[in-house]
């Protein structure tokens, strides 16, 4: 989870390609179409946006997996 944070900070929406793909077009679509219409006063509402997404995304991913593994070896 502590690299999706750090990528989604640094990079924005192409951070958020490490954890969602999905969520990250959706948020490179509402961020660039959002920066037009704002002059990119946008981006200051959208990033925190996209690093919460990517943390949430994340975190999601890795308690799959832990349940998965744990289910795997418990019963193999």
């Amino acid at each position: 989870m502590g690299l999706a944070f750090v990528l989604s900070f640094f990079f924005g929406p192409l951070g958020m390609f490490y954890s969602t793909v999905a969520g990250a077009i959706v948020m490179l679509i509402v961020s660039v179409v959002a920066a037009l219409f704002t002059w990119g006063v946008s981006l200051f509402v959208t990033e925190p946006i996209c690093i919460i997404w990517a943390c949430v995304a994340a975190a999601n991913a890795n308690s799959r997996t832990r349940v998965h593994s744990y289910t795997t070896t418990t019963n193999g």
